[in-house]
């Protein structure tokens, strides 16, 4: 029987102090710590422990190969010519058929409960994923209506899971490398060795009993982000309005002893905690090895202002933002026949190739995002109405800075491909009469 969520326990103190330095009400040192929980009910643990969710729903690869299941059409009849009910792997080519890999969880379609949790982190004191945050700064008043703050943050995590497959053990993992290509585009112009990579033995190929236990089990499990933050306000008494600030920080994530002890681990399809080592995208599983990432420093600029011009009642406003581009991967389709060599056999599974993301994750960013948005707007009085009307400019720089790209890697093609773009300038002009 699974317990409930209300047999969860934990203490979560938060607290705030300030304190006036100098005792002139002009120089604020303030503290904030205080502790927080993973949402109970919808995440996590509290999710994936109803029956229904713990059977074998989909057939995924468990990290070895980009497929479910593999199949060669060597008839070229364009249809598989297996036995797709049959879940083991079927070589039909000396009849003129095909050649279909067993399926990645053999459990699939049958009545089986494949996940299933360790005693202690479904009920109990402290078991809950949390994370810790603590923010110290120093707030100094510059003249009247204006101020300078100072902060310093960090937030940790706390609570890690991870799903042990007990239907292998370690000698069932083959390890193995890849080379990069040679190419101008990745770093040090490709070549280089990526190591760590794991392969499942063929006679254990979906072979599926997993148990979600805590991750202190396996070893040491961390990821913090730490930060600078600068602020500045200033309000004027003539209708000025100035807000802007910057942050400087980076997120480090480290699993690699829970790696090196459990090497099907796959942060990708844990799914039993929000938080975990890797960046974005960049999971940790059998075939992405990058089991320690940081982000590096990723300075932020932002800043709002307005103000009103005697007189004549104009409003002009701007609004700024500077922030660094996306996480850039290359996710190469290694073929089988570049990996024999380095594994000693085929993929298990007949799979034809796997994908391995070539860059370490934190190295590589995409375009920077620099966007200024403008406003210019004047209300004027109409006997017993008002109408109020604006000239807005987005994107005033008509910044074209790619927001999101294709990260698929193939040499002598483009690389990253594009996906989407800043929105180019606009300009509206609105017009609202109030009665």
């Amino acid at each position: 029987m699974t317990p409930g969520v209300d047999s969860y326990k934990d203490i979560t103190p938060r607290v705030g102090v300030t304190y006036d330095v100098f005792g002139t009400a002009s120089t604020a040192l303030k503290l904030l710590l205080g502790k927080y929980l993973e949402g109970a009910g919808t995440v996590g643990n509290y999710a994936s422990s109803n029956p229904t969710l713990r059977m074998p729903q989909t057939t995924q690869s468990n990290g070895t190969a980009g497929v479910t299941r593999s199949w060669v059409d060597a008839n070229l009849n364009f249809a598989p010519d297996c036995n797709l009910l049959n879940p083991a792997a079927q070589d039909l080519r000396s009849a003129a058929g095909d050649l279909c890999g067993p399926i990645s969880d053999v459990n699939f379609g049958r009545n089986v409960l494949v996940n299933s949790f360790a005693p202690g982190i479904l009920n109990g004191w402290g078991v809950r994923p949390s994370d810790w945050d603590l923010e110290l700064s120093i707030q100094q008043q510059v003249f009247s209506r204006a101020s300078v703050e100072l902060s310093y943050v960090r937030r940790w995590y706390n609570g890690f899971f991870v799903v042990d497959n007990l239907a292998l053990r370690m000698a069932d993992l083959t390890p193995y490398s890849v080379i990069a290509p040679s190419d101008p585009r990745l770093p040090g112009g490709g070549g280089y060795v990526i190591s760590g990579l794991y392969d499942v033995v063929p006679d254990k190929m979906g072979q599926v009993a997993n148990l979600v236990a805590d991750s202190n089990q396996f070893g040491r499990w961390s990821q913090h982000f730490s930060g600078v933050d600068v602020n500045v306000q200033v309000r004027a008494r003539r209708a000025f309005t100035l807000v802007a600030g910057s942050s400087v920080g980076q997120t480090v994530a480290d699993n690699c002893e829970v790696r090196a002890n459990l090497p099907e681990l796959s942060t990708a399809t844990t799914g039993t905690s929000t938080f975990g080592a890797g960046l974005l995208n960049s999971a940790v599983t059998p075939v992405s090895p990058y089991c320690r990432v940081s982000s590096g420093l990723l300075p932020q600029f932002r800043g709002l202002s307005t103000y009103t011009v005697p007189g004549v009642d104009l409003q002009l406003s701007a609004a700024f933002q500077s922030k660094p581009g996306a996480l850039l991967m290359a996710n190469y389709a290694v073929p089988n026949a570049a990996i024999v060599p380095m594994l000693g056999r085929n993929l298990s599974g007949n799979a034809p190739n796997v994908t391995v993301n070539l860059i370490t994750p934190g190295t590589k960013y995409g375009d920077r995002v620099n966007q200024l948005d403008l406003r210019l707007g004047r209300t004027f009085t109409l006997d017993r109405a008002h109408l109020a009307v604006a000239l807005e400019a987005y994107n005033a720089l008509n910044s074209s800075a790619v927001l999101t790209y294709n990260t698929t890697f193939v040499p002598g093609r483009i690389w990253p491909l594009p996906t989407s773009i800043l929105t180019p300038r606009l300009f509206k002009l609105t017009a609202e009469l109030t009665f």
